[in-house]
Parts: structure tokens; sequence; C-alpha cells
């Protein structure tokens, strides 16, 4: 028994129609028009799942090693120190999404070495309590945290930072202090001479090239202060980092204390990245109404050359609305199974960048992100089932817009005029 048997007969013709060019010698090149637009639909479809996951896999990646480096939460107090850590500290882990919290001290400097200078960002931090809030000891390619003793006066700096230096562990280098300091011969910077303990590699040029490390004793002394700056918190889920920070900060029930989450911290940069989604989705978006506008110039072309057809199934008392179902239900397959082929290539390419990209690479013998020029060599990609959703809705959408033109005017055949020369 033919299971199409039951379909409503709209159903069995728009299946006929589409399959028609196929059988016989007939509406051959109405039949390649179609399958162009329906590649053209896949085509649009994989590309732009693909696209959205190599954005999606830069900016995870991006932003895991940011947060390598800088706190899911940041508790700092509005007047520059936060005498009372250790009681803030105590009542931040009482939420049970904090897993760790250390204090910090930081402050502006420059680094000199013979006649190279660069301004850094001096972070003084306990070298016990960081490895709970950040995975800085774990990207140290030369020396380590602990390195960083108390008194010792020993400075962990980004591997940029040391090229530009050509320093390396043990060497020495000078801090400067823009908090002046007067003398007889008038306000001078304070210097402090370090030794380079440690260099690390977070894979962000702005924090390889800009941030340094040192203990907070030694940090409190360099900057003559009595409490550190703040508290770096740690949580379980980063994504949540928005609301654990305002739990925090209605149960911290201090006016002079400053919650910060991660998103805040860099919200230029994510909102730039944001955009650039945007923009991308819609410019992709594009290649999907091109074909959509194929799909439309295939049935008017397909109603022109059914016109008798039309007119034999109205004379057997098919009204307007079933003709116009009928080549609704052609166009829309159409778009359904261009969407379908899409978003199965899209997927398969996707999760399998990371095999696919480096096999054209030793293929071609080509580098897309050479390791000398970009810090990310290999190309990330991270597949979000709801952009694929989405995606996959907007061209289905788009399938069936570009129907409703060309079945109407199948509505509209006159029987008579169209049987007139048949």
């Amino acid at each position: 028994m033919n299971i199409f048997s039951n379909l409503p007969f709209e159903w069995l013709v728009g299946l006929r129609y589409i399959r028609s060019g196929k059988r016989s010698g007939r509406n051959r090149f109405i039949s390649f028009i179609s399958l162009i637009s329906m590649s053209g639909i896949a085509l649009g479809v994989a590309a732009l799942i693909i696209v959205m996951s190599v954005m999606n896999g830069f900016q995870k990646e991006v932003r895991d090693r940011m947060l390598s480096v800088i706190p899911h939460i940041e508790i700092q107090d509005m007047y520059g120190s936060l005498p009372d850590w250790q009681k803030t500290a105590a009542e931040v882990k009482k939420n049970p999404e904090v897993t760790g919290a250390a204090p910090y001290v930081v402050g502006q400097a420059m680094v000199t070495r013979n006649d190279m200078v660069r301004g850094v960002i001096v972070r003084g931090i306990d070298p016990k309590e960081e490895a709970g809030v950040s995975d800085i000891a774990r990207q140290f390619k030369a020396g380590k945290l602990g390195n960083l003793e108390p008194d010792s006066f020993n400075i962990a700096i980004g591997s940029e930072l040391a090229r530009n230096l050509r320093i390396g562990p043990g060497d020495k280098l000078t801090v400067i202090i823009p908090q002046g300091q007067v003398t007889p011969a008038g306000v001078l910077p304070r210097l402090k001479q370090f030794t380079v303990g440690g260099i690390f590699e977070a894979g962000h040029f702005e924090f390889d090239s800009t941030f340094a490390f040192i203990n907070m004793n030694d940090a409190m002394r360099l900057f003559r202060t009595d409490a550190p700056s703040g508290l770096r918190v740690q949580i379980r889920d980063m994504q949540e980092a928005p609301e654990v920070a305002q739990q925090l900060s209605m149960m911290l029930q201090n006016d002079d204390v400053i919650v910060r989450d991660w998103s805040k911290q860099n919200r230029n940069w994510f909102a730039a990245v944001k955009t650039e989604k945007k923009m991308m989705f819609l410019i992709l978006m594009l290649i999907i109404a091109v074909a959509a506008f194929n799909l439309v110039s295939t049935l008017v072309m397909t109603v022109t050359e059914k016109q008798a057809d039309i007119a034999i199934l109205r004379t057997l008392g098919a009204s307007p609305r079933s003709i116009m179902k009928i080549f609704m239900i052609q166009g829309a397959l159409a778009g359904i199974a261009g969407t379908l082929a899409g978003v199965g290539v899209g997927v398969l390419i996707s999760v399998n960048i990371d095999v696919i990209v480096p096999f054209i690479e030793r293929l071609f013998g080509i580098q897309f992100l050479p390791k000398s020029i970009y810090l990310i060599s290999s190309l990330p990609s991270d597949l979000h089932w709801a952009d694929v959703l989405t995606i996959g809705g907007a061209s289905i959408i788009l399938s069936f817009l570009a129907t409703l033109y060309p079945s109407w005017s199948a509505a509209k055949v006159n029987p008579a005029e169209a049987l007139r020369y048949e």
C-alpha cells in the first residue's frame, strides 16, 4: 500500500510536481533550477552555522583566556582599600556558588630595564590563595607562582613583556611607582628593584604584555597601603556571575563596597563581539534570501508551465485555495529539504572543524592562523543548538514566504484562458 495514498490531493499533486522533472524528459530545466535553489539554501544555512560556530569558538577561547587572569567577580571598596577583607571573604564564601576568594593589591607602574620602559598593571597576590581564584599558576612557562614569597621582591611578568624587555628568570628590573616622595631635590617617583621569579603566558596579548604579579605583602609596601585593594571571587559557573554578583552585593549590605562581575569589566569587548555576530548573521542570511528568490523564480516558471494542469484541476472542482496550497507545498518542501541538508552539512563540519581544517592545511601546505602572528593558532568551534534552530527556522520561514506570490498567481489562473490553445 502506498504510504502517500491517504494524503490530501494537494499534497499528492505538490509531491508529484517536485518529482515530475526527474521521471520524464519534460521540465528538466525547471527541475535543474529547483535543484539550484535547494542547493543555494543548503549552502547558505551550512555557511551560517559554520561561521556562527567559529565565532562562538573564538569568543569562548578568548573569554576563557581572559578569565584565567581576571576574576569571575571582583569586590572593591570605593575608597581604594578593603581593611576587613577576612570578614568580607567569610561572608562571600557563604554563597553556595562561590568556590574561592582571595585578596589582592593593584596599582599602575612602569618597569624599566636598561633603556627600555613599559607601563604595567602590578597585582599583588597571595600565591596560596590565588590558586583558588585563577589559573595563573598553570600558565607559567618559566619559574613558578610559589617564587612570589613575602619580602622576596620577586616579580612574575607576561611572556610578551619579557620579550620586549629581553629579560628572563633571575634578571633584575626596576619598578617605578608614580606616587612620588618628597626630597630636597623635589618630588621624585619611588623606585624598587625586583627579581624576575617567573614568566607566564595567558594567551591574551593585553595580559601578557601589561600584567605583572608580586607578593601581596611586597605590593602593600610598594604602594604604601595597609590593606588589600579588594577580593577576587571564583564561582562554579561563570555564566551565572551577574546573578551571583547581585546576590553578594545584597548580602554584604555595604554602600562603600563595589561588586563587579567579569562581563562588566570587559563590557566594551563583549558588546563589540555581540554586535559583530549580529551583523555577520544578517549578512550571511542574505545568501539564504537570494536562494529563496531563486525559489520564487522556480515556482513562477512551474506555474507558467502547469497552467493547463491548473485549469483541468479547476474544472474538476479544485478551489483557488487548493491550487494555492499545491504550489505552497511544492515550494515549502523544496525549502525544507534545502534547510535540512544545510543543517546536516553545517553541523557535521562544525563539530569536526578541528580535523577538517588541519587536513586542508596539510593538503595545500598553508596555515590559516600562523603561530607567529596569532595567539590562537587553531580554528576553534563551539556549536550552539540554539543558533542551529534559529538559522533553520529563519530559512524555512523565508522559503515559505517565497511561495506566496507564485501560489497566489496560480490561484488566479483563468481555466478558460489556460485551455483555449491546448
